[in-house]
């Protein structure tokens, strides 16, 4: 004789379960966030932190009750997660490079006109 061990799941009807919410619009708005990061990396800091609040929010609410929402949302939740996080660290890196630039550009034009004053033209 075998001993078997078998799991008992709780009985769900597959097309009972709902997706979780906004696990679409974290993975898009997650996905723009990198594209956005080279948009002087405002928009996708700002895109990444929404998706990230978004992402936090449906995570608790998957935590509470897994077996109330489907895999799929969840995996796309966490797509999206990822796809946030690595388009608003980018889009940081981004911003701080074009504030460099800046300061670089601002030092050498300031420096520019104190050795050639323009007065005796």
């Amino acid at each position: 004789m075998e001993n078997e061990t078998t799991t008992q799941q709780p009985n769900v009807n597959s097309s009972a379960l709902q997706t979780l919410p906004n696990s679409t619009g974290v993975l898009v708005l997650g996905i723009l966030s990198i594209v956005m990061c080279f948009c002087y990396g405002l928009f996708g800091v700002v895109l990444g932190i929404i998706a990230l609040v978004l992402s936090g929010k449906a995570k608790a609410l998957y935590n509470e009750n897994p077996s109330l929402y489907t895999e799929g949302s969840f995996k796309n939740m966490k797509a999206g997660r990822i796809c946030a996080i690595i388009g608003t660290a980018l889009s940081s890196l981004y911003i701080v490079v074009v504030i460099i630039y800046v300061a670089i550009v601002g030092v050498a034009l300031g420096t520019l006109f104190t050795q050639f004053p323009w007065e005796s033209f």
